[in-house]
Parts: structure tokens; sequence; C-alpha cells
């Protein structure tokens, strides 16, 4: 059974009157939630004092209401199956918990898939960006090759290349796109980028920039509908919110796939 964390951390930010947490509090929290949930304890918040910021009560979400069908019909196309590994559906779940939590209709959700599944070379994992510090230095650092792009990134300082190298599942780069995700999400990610790495945290990157038009300033609104499926033609069109044309046949072809899985674990 998968523990969901997302609401004993909200709950948690929610007593720290908003405040985000360090990778250091994550990992201690994500400890003690283990420890609990297998001991086979409850994990329960107390309310907020009088007067503390109090989370807005949830409303209706989307989601897998069949996510058997779901995995059972990626295991019989030639992306993912026959089998499925550990990291395959964890990360799926990851993406599909993210845009059900955005309540994004089905094409939407399949766009995300495909792309992750084409970024992170089909792991389904979040990873960081190939090439290693001499590349991150001569590309996005300040005192590298492209002075003028690092200022872009927002990387105005001698290492800042580094370390903020891309991650996640569409490669976040650059300081002023690390902070802005940061706000966005409400962690802090300036001074711990590594949380990119996490597949939640890199699930909710992902679709707050393809819906909000953070990587090419193309959002999911211009290209998918939010009604019914999409054919090939618009999740062609669609790669411009991540990446140009590029590959813009094959994400196609995958987000079909994905759509057709969605459609069997009654997503909505």
């Amino acid at each position: 059974m998968k523990l969901d964390r997302k609401p004993i951390f909200a709950a948690v930010k929610v007593l720290r009157n908003g405040q985000p947490f360090t990778l250091a509090e994550v990992r201690v929290l994500d400890a003690a939630i283990d420890e609990a949930f297998r001991a086979g304890a409850s994990v329960t918040i107390d309310p907020p004092a009088d007067g503390a910021p109090k989370e807005e009560a949830p409303g209706k979400t989307t989601g897998l209401r069949f996510a058997q069908g779901f995995f059972d019909t990626l295991r019989t196309n030639k992306m993912l199956g026959p089998s499925l590994s550990t990291d395959e559906v964890d990360g799926c779940s990851a993406i599909t918990s993210a845009c059900g939590a955005a309540n994004w209709p089905i094409s939407w959700t399949a766009y995300a898939l495909a792309t992750a599944y084409l970024e992170t070379a089909h792991t389904m994992q979040p990873i960081m960006e190939y090439g290693g510090k001499a590349y991150f230095h001569r590309m996005y650092d300040i005192e590298g090759s492209r002075p003028a792009k690092a200022r872009e990134l927002g990387n105005t300082s001698p290492g800042d290349g580094c370390k903020y190298c891309g991650r996640g599942y569409v490669q976040l780069t650059g300081k002023a796109n690390y902070a802005r995700a940061g706000r966005a999400l409400g962690i802090d990610l300036v001074n711990n980028p590594d949380l990119a790495m996490q597949a939640d945290v890199a699930a909710d990157i992902m679709t707050r920039g393809m819906e909000e038009g953070w990587f090419t300033g193309k959002r999911c609104s211009d290209y998918l509908p939010k009604v019914g499926y999409a054919g090939s033609g618009p999740f062609k069109n669609a790669r411009r919110i991540i990446n140009g044309t590029d590959r813009a046949d094959d994400v196609a072809s995958y987000a079909l796939e994905f759509q057709k899985a969605l459609g069997a674990g009654q997503w909505g």
C-alpha cells in the first residue's frame, strides 16, 4: 500500500504558517511518516489554533477510478509492457496524482505522461540533465561560455550553472526558474534544488509549468481539449509546450497510448 504524503505535508505546512520546507526537514518528516506507517499507526495532525491560517477544504479532484485498468493496459503496449517496474509504477502514479489534483482532463494528463516518458529516457523517474559539471559551467554559468544565457536564467553568481542545472521530468533549469517553481509550490527550491528530483515535486513542477506556460510560453489549453480525447494532430502540436517540434511525432504516439490507458482506468 502506497501512502499519500501530500495531505500530511500540507497540514504540517499550515501549522508552520506556510513556511516552505528545507531538504533536511523533508527528510526528517518523511522518516517520521515511514516509521509511523510501518508501525501501523494512523498519522493525524491536530487542527491549527484559532487565528492560525487554515487550509481550504479541498474540492473535487480528478483521477483514476480504476487504476488496475490503467496499469493493465500499459502492460499490453510496447512502451512499458509486458511487465512494469516499481519505478515505472511509482512514476506514473506521481504524475497522475499531480494531474488529478490539478483537475486535468484526459488529453492533458496523457500528454504529461508522454512528455515524462520521452524526457526521462522511458524510466518515468525524474532525472538530472546529462553533461556533468564542466558542461553545466560552460552552458549556464556566469563565468562560462554563455554569460548572457546565464543572466537570462538568473544564474548571476559563480557556481549557479552547476547548482541549477536541469532536473525533474522536464528539466527545470536556472535559478530564476527554480525560484518561480518554488514560490508556486511553496517549497524552497533555491536553497534545495535537489527537491526537484523527488517524483511528486517534479510532477507538480511539470503540471504547473505546462498549464501556465512556464517553459516556452505555450500551454496545454493552446492545443489540447478540456473535454474528450485528443487525436494525433493536437498531440503533435502540443510538443511546443516543452520543446518546439523536437520529436513531436514520437511524443504524439506515446500520448495516444497513455490516453488509451487512462480511458481504461476511467480517468475523470
